[in-house]
């Protein structure tokens, strides 16, 4: 009996750094089971490009010009669910490993790792897994109950609190309606919430509506 050989798993690279992303693009080749269907140098490019590369998994750097890596991985989730996105990045702080967990990412790699694991992190988002490097994993604290609100939501609390409807954030913000009610939810079970009247009166209280600080 004969096994099927199952196709490559198709790989995009986002990075604003052209060597960096040339540098993965060629170890990432090396692997017989990995094709690299692109290279992009920000997140609204790779947006623009995932319907015709078709890509199984993106690895995106966080801090690019015109669109960052968690407003893209935002959309490109929201477009297309089933894409496995994996953070490449030179930050190890826990605040952006949660916020790019937060945004839907399924893992976070750090770029000084060495070349087989992100091989490795790609494998794993593959079967479904989240990957967190090593020292992704070190950074990590557990986080508390509630409280932890991500920036997109910190926005989006904002917004609600100056009694705008869910249509006129997701024109503001770009994104889609159904995706500022899945904030809004979110944000009420996280802040143990049950009305947008109660967003409103959190936000006046944390200082929010005034941009004194975020106390989150």
């Amino acid at each position: 009996m004969t096994l099927t050989r199952t196709r490559p798993t198709r790989v995009a690279i986002v990075d604003d750094h052209p060597m960096v992303a040339d540098g993965i693009e060629a170890i990432l080749e090396s692997f017989e089971d990995i094709e690299v269907v692109g290279t992009y140098g920000n997140g609204r490019a790779i947006i623009e490009a995932v319907p015709g590369i078709a890509p199984d998994v993106i690895l995106l750097d966080l801090n690019m010009p015109e669109m960052g890596g968690l407003t893209a991985c935002e959309i490109l989730l929201e477009n297309t669910p089933d894409l496995r996105i994996l953070i490449l990045s030179m930050h190890d702080s826990p605040e952006y490993i949660q916020t790019a967990l937060d945004h839907g990412a399924q893992g976070y790699v750090l770029k000084d790792v060495p070349t087989d694991e992100i091989k490795r992190a790609i494998d794993a988002v593959m079967r479904g897994e989240r990957y967190l490097c090593t020292g992704a994993q070190g950074s990590l604290a557990p986080r508390r109950n509630g409280g932890h609100l991500t920036n997109r939501e910190q926005t989006i609390l904002l917004a609600l609190a100056q009694g705008k409807s869910n249509k006129e954030v997701a024109l503001e913000l770009d994104i889609s309606v159904r995706t500022v009610e899945t904030h809004r939810k979110n944000l009420k079970k996280k802040l143990g919430i049950s009305s947008t009247a109660g967003l409103t009166q959190y936000a006046m209280q944390h200082g929010v509506l005034q941009g004194t600080g975020r106390k989150f």
